[in-house]
């Protein structure tokens, strides 16, 4: 065998290299001046869930996103020509998967000008994860995205968004009928972010007086009204985390007005201070109705709203995401399996059909309690069935049931009264086949009217959304409200 030449020799040192590397229990990151990754070997793709190949010639920040407390380290490495050592770091790939990290990080020079940036890099994902999960349990906000229980694309596609705005600390509007599982996402974003260490302070808008909610919310100063003592509201409390708002919609517009400036100035004035207070908190807030309804009603002020949804997340009702039943139902009979120290093993096929068919009005909430109830009407029995139910909720399946059967096969017509005016008969009903009432008459022309816009628009729900003048996900929401099926288009 001849002597190599030099090109061979030079491609044989590469690989020797890069087998070296991928080696290493450390992972491994090399921006060239552009900010360009140039290395990174086997551990680092293993520790930031990244294919080498999605990273390799690209721009870190197009691919990695960092708080806005804490700068990468690897860019300040190149461009400050700064070393840092065993320095933690929290980032995000591009998948919006939180990273957690022990870093030392060097400039690379030649000549005096630094020409590249080296990171080498320790995983303590787990281990943070396990010291918030115990920090959790000791401050009850326990929830986090792996208690969302669902497999359906109704829940997992607003999951997804939820994860990516636990990135940043922008406001977050939750919308969602009553136990649809709000507070279970809010508290998930707190926890999923940066002020995890921080406050989770929650509270319900509609609980209290609006006298009383004011001053519980921005403070008061002693001798402002008789009785008020120096005590600081529950913005100066969250500070570094997060405030949750629940039924936003039933605050009084005057003290809308408060929160707004508040949103937008970031600061806040106790009652009967005269000076402002600056807050660093995230807000979320919840409500059970469109937003565009509750503006409409005047419960909610237009321009609160496009404040607080810089992120709206529509949780989907459960009537909407009926393949997630039988693993809800499954979970809970497990939660209370523990609780109740039994050994229910299994749901009767009868049991799981009537659920299949029920609308479920209260949702999730309303399906746990009845699990809950049947397994107080349990023994020793292994399986749920019918009789096991409580009456109430027995009551409601068997009357689907009945109107299931008793419901006409498509092309006949249902007997009425003859005398009975039928809808498209009403004259005032410019709808047929709607009720007349001014609430349907509204929801049947918005169903319509967002019909014709994405047909228009060829099924792009993008384009959609956009000639509409509300987000992707809003469209999606109504057009899931409305139970209309399109084969969209990105």
């Amino acid at each position: 065998m001849g002597a190599l030449s030099e090109k061979e020799k030079l491609e044989q040192k590469i690989k020797i290299y890069e087998f070296i590397l991928n080696r290493l229990n450390e992972g491994i990151h090399v921006i060239d001046e552009d900010g360009i990754s140039i290395i990174y070997n086997e551990k680092m793709s293993e520790i930031e869930a990244m294919n080498k190949e999605t990273v390799l010639g690209k721009r870190l920040l197009d691919i990695f996103t960092f708080t806005e407390e804490q700068e990468s380290t690897l860019l300040r490495a190149l461009h400050q020509g700064e070393t840092t050592q065993n320095v933690k770091q929290t980032y995000f790939n591009a998948k919006g998967k939180q990273i957690t990290t022990i870093n030392n990080t060097f400039p690379i020079t030649e000549n005096g000008r630094t020409i590249a940036a080296l990171e080498v890099a320790n995983d303590i994902t787990r281990v943070e994860h396990m010291l918030r999960e115990n920090f959790l349990k000791e401050k009850d906000t326990r929830y986090v995205f792996e208690n969302i229980i669902g497999e359906s694309e109704a829940i997992q596609e607003v999951i997804e968004v939820a994860r990516r705005a636990a990135r940043t600390s922008s406001s977050v509007l939750i919308v969602g009928e009553t136990g649809t599982g709000k507070e279970l996402f809010a508290q998930s974003l707190h926890n999923d972010s940066a002020r995890a260490s921080g406050p989770f302070i929650s509270q319900n808008c509609a609980a209290l007086p609006e006298h009383l909610i004011e001053g519980l919310l921005f403070g008061t100063r002693r001798g402002a009204f008789t009785g008020a003592i120096e005590r600081p509201g529950l913005f100066e409390q969250a500070r570094g985390g997060t405030i949750l708002l629940d039924e936003i919609n039933s605050m009084s517009p005057p003290l809308q007005a408060k929160l707004l400036r508040a949103l937008q100035e970031k600061k806040i004035r106790r009652i009967g201070d005269t000076k402002d207070t600056e807050i660093d908190v995230r807000i979320i807030a919840t409500m059970n109705e469109d937003p565009i309804d509750a503006i409409a009603g005047n419960r909610l002020r237009k321009d609160l709203y496009y404040r607080l949804g810089v992120v709206t997340l529509f949780i989907p009702p459960l009537r909407d995401r009926k393949q997630d039943i039988e693993i809800l139902t499954r979970h809970f009979i497990q939660k209370y399996n523990r609780l109740f120290d039994m050994n229910v093993e299994r749901v009767h096929p009868e049991v799981l059909q009537a659920f299949q068919e029920y609308g479920w009005p209260g949702n999730v909430r309303e399906l746990e309690h009845a699990i809950e109830g049947t397994m107080n009407f349990i023994t020793d029995e292994h399986e749920i069935t019918m009789e096991h139910l409580p009456h109430h909720i027995r009551r409601k399946l068997l009357h689907i049931t009945r109107e299931d059967t008793a419901r006409p096969e498509p092309g006949e017509h249902m007997s009425t009264h003859p005398l009975a005016p039928k809808p498209a008969d009403h004259p005032h009903n410019i709808f047929p086949d709607v009720p007349s009432d001014l609430k349907s008459q509204l929801a049947a022309f918005e169903k319509k009217y967002i019909r014709a816009v994405i047909q228009k628009n060829n099924n792009n729900i993008s384009r959609a959304a956009k000639e509409l003048g509300i987000s992707r996900q809003s469209l999606q929401y109504r057009m899931r409200k409305y139970g209309m099926g399109f084969t969209l288009r990105d």
